[in-house]
């Protein structure tokens, strides 16, 4: 008999294997704590006089973040499920694979991405302390850069939420400590050359609404698959709380570090300015740490898509998987194209998690039956439609500026959602599970 994953990718979490506040924050806090977040701060820091209108601009941002992975979360916990195992409700048995798709597709690509993202500056810091060998090139040093993070990055997604768990609490109080280092000495800096920090000339061109969508984008897509950790906790609250203080509070933090080194030294990467200040070995330390936390999280969340994909009880091969394909797109140049996959996640993705509210809430008014009860419909056509229609905002709010693009997928897909259900229903469209009405 096959020993049963721990970490219950095709089941509900039991009571037993439930987690404190604790755990749960500091596993979606290191999700949280992530290298490319602080560049968006740095843009949006340089737009905005430093108090109080960055201040403001950052709130408003990490409320709206906060509350909707909040929200996901506390769902997740009170039913012990993933996010693709609750995409079985809203989009059907079959239909939920979409999800499998988009979620384990792009995150994926977002992990191969991120391991170059992690190999080229080390490369480069390697390079200019002279550790490397003579007979070296820049390619072959990538590579094996590249193949050694691939590597440790599946490794402690490999062990499930007990491997990311104790990453997280070795990793976040430094990062932490390495923030607020870094803040103390870009203050006396700018009390230095400007006269304090308020003083700094604004040098960007963001406005206030394309502002807070950069701050709702940095982890919009990432907050949406938030319930895959969230279901171990113990209770809603607990959940709830937790991803309030990681993409509240976390989320912000890493903005706000973003920002003082966008502003202050015209510098948006974290690591070369605690460089700057003399910290050169911080740096890397900080590097690896921030970026190790978070994409672990990315080949965890593929291992459960491919698990629900598959009908597969277990989610290490699909791990594997993840860390071989990942280095694969890692050397094929993908470091480029950073924030292009930033962007299509922000438009693929947190449709998803409407859907999944706006069903959740509107339409099984927050009763949903364990999965071992329920005969699914092998398509469920409200959630598909809904999300096509949240993915159709998000790209046209995006492509034409319109105002926070995550957001309005996030809004349209879970409204579409229950509107569509209920004119099914009305029409006699007996498509949703073995009854009429979901919520019998």
């Amino acid at each position: 008999m096959a020993r049963v994953d721990p970490d219950y990718p095709l089941a509900h979490v039991p009571k037993d294997a439930r987690k404190g506040l604790a755990s749960i924050s500091v596993v979606l806090l290191g999700f949280t704590f992530f290298y490319a977040t602080m560049y968006a701060g740095a843009k949006v820091g340089s737009s905005f006089r430093y108090w109080p209108d960055l201040y403001l601009v950052l709130l408003c941002g990490s409320l709206i973040l906060g509350f909707y992975v909040a929200a996901l979360s506390a769902i997740s916990a009170k039913t012990g499920l993933t996010t693709v195992l609750l995409a079985r409700y809203s989009f059907g048995d079959w239909g939920s694979k979409m999800t499998d798709l988009v979620l384990g597709g792009t995150q994926l690509g977002w992990f191969g991405v991120t391991v170059a993202l992690m190999a080229k500056p080390f490369t480069a810091w390697l390079q200019e302390a002279g550790i490397l060998h003579a007979g070296w090139n820049n390619t072959t040093v990538m590579v094996l850069m590249c193949l050694l993070w691939a590597f440790l990055h599946s490794l402690t997604a490999y062990y499930g939420y007990k491997g990311m768990e104790a990453l997280s609490f070795i990793a976040v109080p430094l990062i932490v400590i390495l923030g607020c280092l870094m803040a103390v000495k870009a203050f006396a800096y700018a009390d230095a050359q400007f006269g304090g920090v308020e003083n700094i000339p604004v040098k960007g061109t963001l406005g206030f609404g394309a502002a807070v969508t950069l701050i709702v984008g940095t982890f919009a897509s990432g907050g949406t698959q938030a319930p895959n950790w969230a279901r171990f906790a113990k209770n809603m609250r607990t959940a709830f709380w937790a991803a309030l203080i990681a993409f509240l509070i976390g989320n912000g933090l890493m903005l706000w570090f973003g920002a003082i080194g966008g502003n202050i030294y015209n510098q948006p990467d974290f690591a070369e300015v605690l460089k700057i200040q003399g910290f050169l070995g911080l740096g890397l330390i900080l590097l690896v740490l921030n970026v190790w936390t978070t994409n672990d999280n990315a080949a965890y969340a593929f291992g459960v898509a491919g698990a629900n994909m598959l009908r597969y009880p277990r989610k290490k091969p699909f791990i594997i998987f993840c860390g071989i394909f990942g280095f694969i797109i890692a050397i094929s140049g993908a470091y480029s194209i950073v924030l292009t996959w930033m962007t299509a996640m922000g438009i693929f993705i947190p449709p998803v998690g409407g859907v999944l509210l706006g069903d959740y809430l509107l339409v099984w008014r927050c009763r949903l039956p364990r999965l071992e009860s329920v005969r699914f419909a092998r398509f469920r056509p409200s959630g598909i439609l809904g999300y096509v229609l949240g993915v159709a905002a998000a790209y046209y709010s995006e492509r034409h500026d319109f105002l926070i693009p995550a957001l309005n997928g996030i809004l349209v897909g879970g409204i579409s959602t229950a509107l569509l259900y209920y004119l099914f229903r009305a029409l006699g469209f007996k498509g949703h599970t073995v009854s009429e009405d979901p919520r019998s």
